[in-house]
C-alpha cells in the first residue's frame, strides 16, 4: 500500500513521537501516479533492508515562534486527497532534515536509481502498448450516474407546486400536519416514517396585550407603538411577545443600553444605578441570551427590545423572540411543581419586544432611519427621564410537540446515519406558511431520491429526514428527540443537513458549515452557483461558521455533530446587524411573491443540499477535512490578545498532525483498490469525531458548547475567550483558557489515534 511505502522510510518510528522527528518535505508531496508505480512485489523490503535503524535524536526546534499565515489546501486531481501547497513563510516540524540514524548510504540509492529507471521504462513500453490498442476512456461511477439524475429530476415547477399545498395547511392544526408529511412521504416510497411526540411547556401570549404606559405623559401603548383603546390596525399584535418571559408588572426608568455590549454596560454602570431599571435593548451583535444574562447580572429589572432601522429596513414592525435556549423547559418531573407555582419564566427580567417608532418615543431620538449614512437612534445627553409601567401577560401551558422522520435505510452503513432537517411550525398562526419553504425544498429532494430506490439504487449510509415541531419556542421537537436519541447519534450520527429557510431575501447564496465541511461547502456551491437576483455576477463562495439559530443548534451545539446549511439571503452590511435572525418578523405576501416568483433560487437550494447529503451518505471516506480544523483554530488565535505560547504551540502542532493525516492516511484510504472497509470505517468515525474534541461543559447563555462556532465574521475568536476578556466581573479568563487548551490537545490525540490505526493496520497486513 501506499501508505505503507512512505512510512517504511521511517524505520521503526511510531508515530507518538513525530514530534520529536524530522522528516523529508518531499514525503509530504510524493506524487499519486509515481507512488502506484513503485508499488511492486517486495520494493518495501528492499527499503527496509537499506534504512539503518538507530535509535532518533530528539529535534531542537521547539522554541520556534509558530507561524499563523494559513494554508490553503489544494484538491489532488487523482482523488479526493488534500495535499497541502505550503506557503513559503511556514515552518513545518515535519519539513526538518532527516537525522543521520535515518539517512540512505550511497548504495542504497543506487539500487533505488536503478529500481526507479527499470519501472520508469516497463511503464513506457506498458502504457504505448495499452494506448495504440485503445484509446484509454473515463467511465462515471454508478453513484456520479445517480447523482446526476436526482439533481436533474429536482425542478423549480415542481418545488412550487408543493409549497402552494403546504400554504393549504397554514390554518390547519399541527396534529392535521404532520399526519399530511408522514402520508406524503410515504406516498413518494419511503418505506419507514415514524411520528414521535413530546409533551412540553409552551409560551404564549396572554388573555391581555402587554402595554407600556408613559407615566409622565400618561399615556398607554402597545408594542406596535399604538395607543391602547384604539382599533389596531396590525393583525400580529399579540404576537409581539418574549417567549418565556417573567410576567407581572414593573414601574421604572428607561436607560438606553445600545446593543448591550460589556463595553456599552460598564458606561452605563459607571454614570447611574441600573438596579431594577429597563433598558432599552437593540437587536444584533450578541446573541440576545448573552446580552439579557449581562443586564440580569447588573441589577437591571426589564429589557425592552427592537431594531434600529439603520440595521433592517423591517425595524419599525412588531415582532417575537424566544428566551428559551433549547428543548422543553421544564421536565417531566419539574413539570407539576412549575404548574402549581406559576414559575414559567427562564429570566428574572421583564422582556418585550417593540416597534422601532415606539423606541423612538421612549429615546426622544431625533430620528429614525434618516438620512445618508443613516443615523442610528440613541438617547441624547439632555434628553428627559423616561419612567414608564411595563406590564407583561404571558401564559404557557403543556401541549404535545410532534416531530416527522422518514428513513432511506443505507446498504452498506445503515448505521451511521446522515441527518436533513426542516419544520412545520411557525411563530405566527394563520399566516402564510413560512415553514413551507424548506418542507417543499427536502420532500422534493426526497421525491427525487426515492425515484431512483425504484430502480434500485440505495445510499451506503441511512439518511434520516426530520420534519421538527416547535422549533420558534426554542427547537423543542429536535432538542427533545435528540436527547431521547443522544447515546446513539454520538456514535452514529455522520452529519446534519439543515433546511431551515432556505430563501430568506434575493441575496446572495451562502452557506455556515462546520470547519470539517467548509470545503464540501465550498465546492458544492460553485458547481451550482448562478448570477445575483440583482444582476452582475454573484461573489465567491461564503462560507463561514457562525452561530445561527434553528434545529441544526442541537447537533452542532450540543454534540458537535458537523452540520451544513445554505440559504440564499442578503450580505450583512454591517457587523452589528448579525443575530437579526432571532427575531420572528410576521411573513408578508408582498415579499413572498417578490421573493422568488420563478422558484430558481428554491431549485438551486434544492440541488446543492441534494448533492451534499449524498456526499455524506455515500462517499467510502467521508469529506471532512481535519486540516481546516486545525486552520480555523489559528485563526481564531490570531491576533487574540489573550493567546499565550503554549496555545500557539498546541495550535501548530494540532496543525502539522492534521497535515500528516491528510497527506498519509487518507490517500491510501480513497484508492479502491487499496482500501480496507475495516480501517475505513474507524477513520471514517475519528474524521466524524473530531469536532467532538471541542466541546466544552456550561457554557455561558447564548454561547454554544461547540467552540469552533463563531460570533462574528469579522472576529472569529473563540467566544469564551472574547467574554473573558471583555467582561472584567466574571473572572474567567484562565478557565477559559484552559478550556481552549485541552480542547485542542484532545483534537490531537485524536488525530494520533488515526495515524496509529493506520500504522497498526501496517503492521498486520
Amino acid at each position: 500500500m501506499a501508505y505503507r511505502k512512505v512510512r517504511a522510510g521511517h524505520g521503526s518510528l511510531r508515530v507518538r513521537d513525530l514530534e520529536s522527528v524530522e522528516l523529508h518535505t518531499a514525503s509530504l508531496e510524493l506524487e499519486w501516479d509515481m507512488e502506484k508505480e513503485l508499488e511492486e512485489p517486495g520494493l518495501d523490503r528492499f527499503q527496509l533492508e537499506c534504512v539503518e535503524h538507530q535509535p532518533v535524536s530528539s529535534s531542537s526546534g521547539g522554541g520556534m515562534d509558530p507561524d499563523l499565515e494559513p494554508i490553503q489546501p489544494s484538491v489532488s486531481p487523482h482523488g479526493r486527497f488534500e495535499r497541502l501547497q505550503e506557503d513559503p513563510n511556514y515552518v513545518s516540524r515535519f519539513s526538518r532534515a532527516v537525522p543521520k540514524g535515518q539517512r540512505w548510504n550511497g548504495t542504497c540509492l543506487a539500487k533505488y536509481l536503478l529500481a526507479g529507471l527499470g519501472v520508469f521504462a516497463l511503464g513506457l513500453l506498458i502504457g504505448r502498448y495499452a494506448f495504440s490498442r485503445e484509446q484509454v476512456k473515463v467511465e462515471p461511477s454508478a453513484d456520479t450516474d445517480v447523482l446526476e439524475k436526482i439533481v436533474q429530476g429536482i425542478t423549480a415547477e415542481k418545488i412550487q407546486a408543493l409549497l402552494r399545498d403546504f400554504d393549504n395547511l397554514s390554518n390547519l392544526t399541527e396534529e392535521f400536519k404532520v399526519k399530511y408529511i408522514a402520508q406524503r412521504w410515504e406516498d413518494l416510497g419511503l418505506k419507514d416514517v415514524r411520528v414521535t411526540n413530546h409533551t412540553a411547556l409552551l409560551s404564549y401570549p396572554g388573555p391581555a396585550l402587554s402595554t407600556i404606559v408613559d407615566k409622565i405623559g400618561n399615556h398607554c401603548y402597545l408594542p406596535s407603538g399604538e395607543r391602547c383603546g384604539q382599533p389596531s390596525t396590525s393583525t400580529t399584535e399579540p404576537f409581539a411577545f418574549a417567549a418565556y418571559s417573567a410576567v407581572g408588572s414593573l414601574v421604572a426608568e428607561v436607560v438606553d443600553v445600545q446593543y448591550g455590549s460589556p463595553g456599552d454596560l460598564i458606561r452605563v454602570q459607571a454614570s447611574a444605578n441600573v438596579t431594577n431599571k429597563i433598558a432599552l435593548l437593540k437587536l444584533g451583535q450578541a446573541p440576545l441570551l448573552y446580552k439579557l444574562s449581562l443586564l440580569a447580572e447588573m441589577g437591571f429589572g426589564g429589557s425592552l427590545l427592537y431594531v434600529d432601522p439603520c440595521d433592517a429596513p423591517f425595524g419599525n414592525k412588531t415582532f417575537g423572540v424566544t428566551l428559551n435556549p433549547g428543548g422543553n423547559p421544564f421536565s417531566q418531573e419539574n413539570s407539576r411543581d412549575a404548574e402549581r407555582d406559576g414559575r414559567y419564566n427562564l429570566t428574572s427580567l421583564l422582556v418585550q419586544p417593540i416597534s422601532a417608532s415606539l423606541a423612538k418615543m421612549l429615546l426622544s431620538a431625533p430620528a429614525m432611519g434618516q438620512g445618508r449614512p443613516c443615523v442610528p437612534m440613541n438617547m441624547s445627553s439632555d434628553a428627559a427621564r423616561k419612567i414608564i409601567n411595563l406590564t407583561i401577560e404571558n401564559q404557557a401551558s403543556f401541549k404535545t410537540v410532534h416531530n416527522v422522520m422518514g428513513y432511506l435505510k443505507g446498504k452498506t452503513n445503515p448505521d451511521r446515519y446522515v441527518l436533513v432537517g426542516s419544520r412545520h411550525g411557525s411563530w405566527y398562526e394563520g399566516a402564510l406558511a413560512d415553514w413551507g419553504n424548506g418542507s417543499a425544498v427536502m420532500t422534493q429532494i426526497i421525491a427525487s431520491m426515492t425515484a431512483q430506490t425504484r430502480a434500485g439504487w440505495l445510499p451506503d449510509r441511512t439518511i434520516v429526514f426530520c420534519s421538527w415541531g416547535g422549533t420558534s419556542l426554542g427547537n423543542i421537537g429536535s432538542y427533545e428527540w435528540g436527547k431521547e436519541n443522544a447515546v446513539v447519534l454520538q456514535s452514529r450520527a455522520v452529519a446534519y443537513v439543515s433546511l431551515h429557510s432556505p430563501v430568506r431575501a434575493p441575496g446572495s447564496l451562502q452557506s455556515t458549515a462546520s470547519p470539517s465541511l467548509r470545503q464540501l461547502a465550498t465546492e458544492t456551491q460553485k458547481r451550482h452557483s448562478v448570477s445575483c437576483s440583482r444582476g452582475g455576477g454573484c461573489p465567491g463562495p461564503n462560507v463561514s461558521s457562525l452561530q445561527t439559530p434553528g434545529d441544526a443548534s442541537f447537533f452542532s451545539n450540543q454534540l458537535a455533530v458537523p452540520t451544513v446549511e445554505f440559504t440564499y439571503s442578503e450580505f450583512a452590511k454591517i457587523e452589528r446587524a448579525f443575530f437579526l435572525s432571532e427575531a420572528f418578523f410576521p411573513p408578508e405576501s408582498s415579499l413572498r411573491e417578490t421573493l422568488d416568483p420563478a422558484f430558481k433560487l428554491h431549485e438551486t437550494i434544492a440541488k446543492i443540499t441534494a448533492e451534499t447529503i449524498l456526499r455524506l451518505a455515500t462517499d467510502p471516506v467521508l469529506p471532512f477535512y481535519p486540516l481546516d480544523i486545525a486552520l480555523d483554530v489559528q485563526d481564531k488565535l490570531k491576533d487574540d490578545q489573550l493567546r499565550r505560547p503554549d496555545l500557539l504551540n498546541l495550535a501548530a502542532s494540532l496543525r502539522d498532525s492534521s497535515a500528516f493525516f491528510q497527506s498519509e492516511v487518507m490517500r491510501p484510504a480513497n484508492d479502491p483498490k487499496e482500501r480496507d472497509p475495516a480501517h475505513v470505517r474507524m477513520l471514517n468515525d475519528v474524521l466524524r469525531d473530531l469536532e467532538k474534541s471541542f466541546l466544552i461543559p456550561n457554557p455561558l447563555p447564548g454561547f454554544y458548547r461547540n467552540i469552533l462556532y463563531s460570533l462574528s465574521r469579522q472576529s472569529p475568536h473563540f467566544s469564551i475567550l472574547k467574554d473573558a476578556l471583555e467582561v472584567p466581573w466574571h473572572n474567567s479568563t484562565n478557565q477559559s483558557l484552559t478550556l481552549v487548551s485541552s480542547a485542542i490537545s484532545s483534537a490531537e490525540k485524536l488525530i494520533q489515534s488515526g495515524l496509529d490505526l493506520f500504522e497498526n493496520a501496517n503492521d498486520n497486513p
